[in-house]
C-alpha cells in the first residue's frame, strides 16, 4: 500500500474553546437528567401462566397477548419469560407500564408468515405509512421496557430475506407518496409490496428502556425508535447479519442514551435519522439530544447520521467507544439535495477504530442523488481524539454543496497510521486541523545530502 505522510498544524479560523467545552458538558448533563427510566408496577407474572411453553414447538403468541391484557388491567407489570424457546407466530404489542423480562436462557423466536403481522403505523426508510407490524411493537405507550439476559430472534434469514430483491415497487411508491404529500392514512402497504418489518419498534412513545437482551436475525432494522423521547438503550448485544440489519435507528426522537452496547451487525451500528424529504421537512420533529458512549462497534458502518434526516439532527455526543473488525466507514454523515434539514452540533470524541475503507466521510451528495431544490446544511462538527489503524481508501472526505457548504468542522487529535489517500475537501468553509497525522508523523526535516 502506498504510504501518505501528512501532518497539519493549528488553524485558528474556528476552534472549540473552553467555554464551548463547558457548555457541552452541561448539555450532556441536561440531556441525561431529562431521560426517565420506565415506571413499572410491582405486579409480576410468568408467561407460562397464560399457556406459553418454552418447548420450541407451541405457538405462544396467544399467551403474550393475554399477558399484556392482564398487565393492562393491573396498570402495568413485569411479564417474566423463563428459560426456554418460545415460538411466537405474530407480533407482541406492548401496553404502557410493562417490562418484558427475558431470563437468561430464554429465547423468543418469531414466525415468518407475513399474514400473521397486521398492518400498523410505522415508517419505512423515512416515510410514514402502514405496513406489516414490527415483531415487538408499541404505539403511544409510556414507561415500557425489554430487559434480561435472553434473546430475541427475528428469523429474518428465511422468507423475509427473499423479499429484499422484490421491494423496489413498494419502496418507490412510498417515496412518490411522500413527495406527493399523500395522506398517511392512504399509504397502505403490506401484501404485494415486500417491505420487510423491523424487529423492535416504538412509535410516539416515551420512557423506553431496552437493556441487556441479545438481538439476532432481524428481517430489517433491529431496534427502531420513532417519534419518541426519553430513551435508554444499554447493554444490548447483537448478532444480526441480514440485509439492512441496522443495530439502532433513532428517527424523529430526542433525549436518548445509548451505552455499553456490543454491536455485530451487517449494516449501520447506530443510524440517526429524521424523516425523508417532504415527510421530514413538514414534521418539525428533529432528532436531537443524543448521548452515545462506551459502545463496541462492529459491522458495516459504526456511527451514521442520515441519509433520511430532513427534519434535522442536532446535539449528538458520541464518546469513549471502540471498533473491531473491518468497517466500510467509521464516521459517516450523509445527505443529498432532496433532503433539506440540517446536521449540526455533533461532537465525536475518544473513539478507537481498527481497519476501515474510509475513516470519516461527510457528504451533501449522497449517491449523487437529488433535485438540487433542498440542500442540507452541515455545520459545527467536532472530531477529537479519533484514531484509525489502516484506511484502504480515504482518511477524510468532506464534500459540501456549492450553495450549502459544509462549515465549521474541527479535527483535533486525528490519527491514521496509514491510508491509500489522505484527504478530499470540496465546497467547505472553516475546516480546521490540530494535531492531525495521516501516515507517519514527521519531525525534524532530513539534512541536505
Amino acid at each position: 500500500m502506498k504510504k501518505l505522510f501528512l501532518i497539519v498544524g493549528i488553524l485558528f479560523v474556528y476552534t472549540i474553546n473552553a467555554q464551548q467545552i463547558l457548555d457541552k458538558v452541561t448539555t450532556i448533563s441536561n440531556i441525561l437528567n431529562s431521560i426517565s427510566l420506565p415506571n413499572i408496577s410491582s405486579y409480576t407474572v410468568s408467561i407460562e401462566k397464560f399457556g406459553a411453553k418454552g418447548d420450541g414447538i407451541k405457538n405462544s403468541k396467544p399467551a403474550f397477548d393475554k399477558a399484556m391484557k392482564a398487565c393492562l388491567k393491573k396498570n402495568g407489570g413485569t411479564i417474566r419469560v423463563p428459560k426456554g424457546i418460545y415460538i411466537v407466530n405474530g407480533p407482541i404489542h406492548f401496553v404502557s407500564h410493562v417490562n418484558l423480562h427475558l431470563e437468561e436462557g430464554a429465547k423468543i423466536v418469531f414466525g415468518q408468515k407475513p399474514e400473521d403481522y397486521p398492518l400498523v403505523l410505522t415508517s419505512w426508510e423515512g416515510t410514514m405509512l402502514y405496513n406489516y407490524s414490527p415483531m415487538i411493537y408499541g404505539e403511544n405507550v409510556t414507561d415500557v421496557a425489554i430487559s434480561g439476559k435472553g434473546t430475541i430472534d427475528g428469523e429474518g434469514h428465511g422468507l423475509w430475506n427473499t423479499w429484499k430483491p422484490l421491494e423496489e415497487k413498494g419502496k418507490l411508491l412510498s417515496r412518490d407518496m411522500n413527495h406527493n404529500k399523500t395522506a398517511v392514512k392512504d399509504r397502505v402497504f403490506g401484501e404485494g409490496y415486500y417491505l420487510r418489518p423491523q424487529l423492535i419498534q416504538f412509535v410516539n412513545s416515551k420512557n423506553i428502556l431496552i437493556e441487556d437482551v441479545k438481538i439476532e436475525d432481524s428481517p430489517f432494522w433491529c431496534v427502531h425508535i420513532l417519534k419518541s423521547k426519553s430513551i435508554t438503550l444499554r447493554g444490548i448485544k447483537y448478532d444480526a447479519h441480514n440485509k439492512n440489519n441496522d443495530g439502532i435507528d433513532i428517527e424523529h426522537s430526542s433525549d436518548v442514551l445509548i451505552e455499553n452496547v456490543d454491536f455485530n451487525n451487517a449494516d449501520d451500528n447506530i443510524a440517526i435519522k429524521a424523516g425523508r424529504d417532504d415527510d421530514g421537512r413538514n414534521s418539525n420533529m428533529p432528532s436531537k439530544n443524543i448521548v452515545i458512549r462506551n459502545n463496541k462497534f462492529k459491522g458495516l458502518h459504526a456511527l451514521v447520521i442520515g441519509s433520511e434526516m430532513s427534519a434535522g439532527v442536532q446535539n449528538v455526543f458520541a464518546e469513549n467507544c471502540e471498533a473491531s473488525g473491518y468497517l466500510k466507514r467509521g464516521i459517516y454523515l450523509k445527505t443529498n439535495t432532496d433532503r433539506g434539514g440540517f446536521i449540526k452540533d455533533i461532537y465525536i470524541e475518544n473513539i478507537m477504530f481498527g481497519d476501515v475503507e474510509d475513516a470519516v466521510y461527510m457528504t451533501s451528495n449522497y449517491h449523487g442523488e437529488g433535485s438540487g431544490l433542498y440542500p442540507s446544511k452541515i455545520s459545527n462538527i467536532l472530531l477529537k481524539n479519533i484514531s484509525f489503524e489502516t484506511v484502504s481508501n480515504t482518511a477524510i472526505v468532506v464534500e459540501g454543496y456549492p450553495n450549502f457548504k459544509i462549515e465549521h468542522v474541527n479535527f483535533d487529535g486525528f490519527i491514521v497510521k496509514s491510508a491509500k489517500n489522505g484527504m478530499t475537501l470540496s465546497n467547505t468553509e472553516n475546516v480546521t486541523f490540530n494535531e492531525v497525522v495521516i501516515g507517519e508523523k514527521q519531525g525534524v526535516p532530513s539534512a541536505v545530502k
